[in-house]
This record gives structure tokens, C-alpha cells and sequence, in this order.
């Protein structure tokens, strides 16, 4: 089998193995990808990985050889899916390798904005607290978890581990998701529009399609509590960037956590980049280290069952 993963430099650069995927053939990694070099790097690939880098119609019907694409990733969005099917190449995804991650992060953004240890830290290494008079002090205002309300949009597997989370710090959950899940509780489930307005922190966990892109917008924010924390590690299309901006920036919620934007690296106008009280993370939620492993030991795992004839984590 020849193998060629044409973007592996951020689930591997360098401190892990690639092992797990080549014993089932030749390798060939690529740290990134331009498009101009996809189809110059795929001519001789019976099986390709990738991530971000597309996989259009046009590219596939020049790839004869191609039978399987898997994704180091769970998302499906760079690969023409009905068009890999028409063409009878089977495409997998990686489900399930970063859930505790993501939940991991997403309660990172949520601390940050009610404790703010990072903004703590760097005036006590100015100098503040060696001036100050006081045993104790505070720079910006602190905030308890235990009694809040935390609203999860999407109840996929990460949802689920963030309402674990959630629980333990004693929140109150509220969700609202395509489906309703059976260990969802009645006081648990609302619409949209009654989760923003009742939650002390809005978390996004579903995946972006065209009906819910900027499902967080002008209208949405405005529901929300002048209090809320927005906290987005999905993806970043879900919202719509200039709106939350300017939400923040005119203090009508009280911040924002996000560790996506809708470009990626963001333009150097992005006007979150600016915005008041906005943590931004690069993309970061899914890249631990025991994530990555898990991740590639998936492209293991989907590779021998195709090749067995019986693929695993199917998803066109």
C-alpha cells in the first residue's frame, strides 16, 4: 500500500510515532500542503490521511488509484463526501480521540474567565502584590461556578464530558441539540433562545453545517445575559465574529473563550483580536499529547479494517 498523509505536522511534529500506520505499507507525510500540490502528491496513493487540506471532485477523478481517505480528524469538511462515494472511494473519520481534550479546554476558557489566573500571575511577577499593602488582592472580578448555569449547544460526546464537568463544579445544565439524547432530563432541555437567556455560560460543541452557520449572531447575543461567558471551541463558523465583537466591546456579555475563528490562522483584522475580555487559544482544544497518540492509532485502526474489507467510523 502506498500511504500519503498530506498534512500531519500538527497532529505530529515530531514527538510521537507514526508506527501504528506504517505497517501497513509506504509512507509518505507531508507537514502541510498547498493546493496547487495536492494532486502532484496523491498520483501514486492507494490510501490518503488528511485534515485540512481538500479532497475536491475534480482532485479524486484524477486519482485512480485512490480507494480510502481517513481523516485525522472527526470533522469531514475538506472531502467532497457524495462525490468520494460516486467515485467508490470510502472515507472514514477519527470520532471519539479528543472528546476529553476538548471538555478539558473548554473548562480552561471557563476558569480563565471567572478566575483569570494568566492576568493574577502577570501583575504579581510586575510587582503589584510586592507594593501592595494588602495579604490579598484582586485586579478583576472572580466568579464561583457552583449554582451557575452553563447552557450546552450540542450533545455529542464532548457535550456529554462537559456536563460531567459541569456537574461536579455543582452548575446547573441546560442543553439544546439536534436529538434529544435518553439520559437528557426533562429541566435539562429547552430551545435555543431559552438556554441564552437563562445561562450564566454558553458552550458550543455541534458541528458547523449551512443551517446553523453564525447560529451565534447579532439577534442571538442579545438574548443572552450581560453577565454570560460564550466559550466556542467547535468551530468557529457557528458565530458570527464582527457581531460578537461588538457585543463585547460594548459590554453587552461579559466575555468570551474561543479556541477557533472562521479563518484559520485568523486575518490580522479579526476583530475579536481586539475585542474586551476575549481569550483566544489557536486551535489548541484537541492537540495534547495522549490526544494525538489516540489520534493516529485511529488511522491505524480504520486502515486494517478497510483493508479487511469491514470499514470502521464510515462516513459517506
Amino acid at each position: 500500500m502506498n500511504i500519503v498523509c498530506l498534512d500531519g505536522y500538527t497532529t505530529n511534529p515530531g514527538d510521537i510515532s507514526w508506527a501504528p500506520v506504517e505497517k501497513y505499507g509506504k509512507l509518505t507525510v507531508y507537514d502541510v500542503t498547498d493546493p496547487e500540490d495536492t494532486l502532484e502528491r496523491c498520483k501514486d496513493a492507494d490510501i490518503v490521511i488528511t485534515n485540512k487540506t481538500v479532497l475536491n471532485k475534480e482532485i479524486m477523478s484524477s486519482l485512480p488509484k485512490l480507494k480510502f481517505i481517513t481523516f485525522l480528524a472527526t470533522g469531514t469538511n475538506s472531502v467532497d463526501l457524495p462525490a468520494a462515494a460516486e467515485l467508490g472511494i470510502v472515507v472514514s473519520n477519527a470520532p471519539g480521540y479528543s472528546t476529553v481534550t476538548v471538555a478539558q479546554t473548554t473548562f480552561a476558557l471557563i476558569l480563565e474567565l471567572c478566575i483569570n489566573v494568566g492576568l493574577h500571575s502577570e501583575i504579581v511577577k510586575n510587582g503589584d502584590w510586592t507594593r501592595s499593602k494588602y495579604f490579598s488582592f484582586q485586579n478583576a472580578p472572580l466568579f464561583e461556578l457552583s449554582g451557575k448555569t452553563i447552557g450546552i449547544i450540542g450533545y455529542g460526546a464532548i457535550g456529554h464530558e462537559v456536563k460531567k464537568i459541569a456537574e461536579a463544579f455543582g452548575m446547573k445544565v441546560l442543553i439544546h441539540s439536534r436529538t434529544r439524547k435518553p439520559d437528557i432530563k426533562d429541566d435539562e432541555w429547552c430551545s435555543l433562545e431559552e438556554l441564552l437567556r437563562q445561562s450564566d455560560i454558553v458552550t458550543i460543541h455541534c458541528p458547523l453545517t449551512a443551517e446553523n452557520k453564525k447560529m451565534i449572531n447579532a439577534e442571538t447575543l442579545s438574548l443572552m445575559k450581560k453577565s454570560a461567558f460564550l466559550i466556542n471551541t467547535a468551530r468557529g463558523g457557528l458565530i458570527d465574529e464582527d457581531a460578537l465583537a461588538d457585543a463585547l466591546n460594548n459590554e453587552r456579555i461579559a466575555g468570551a473563550g474561543l479556541d477557533v475563528l472562521s479563518k484559520e490562522p485568523p486575518a490580522e483584522d479579526n476583530p475579536l483580536l481586539k475585542a474586551k475580555n476575549c481569550f483566544i487559544t489557536p486551535h489548541i482544544a484537541w492537540v495534547t499529547r495522549d490526544a494525538r497518540i489516540r489520534l493516529i492509532d485511529i488511522q491505524s485502526e480504520n486502515i486494517k479494517a478497510f483493508l479487511d474489507g469491514k470499514p470502521i467510523n464510515k462516513v459517506n
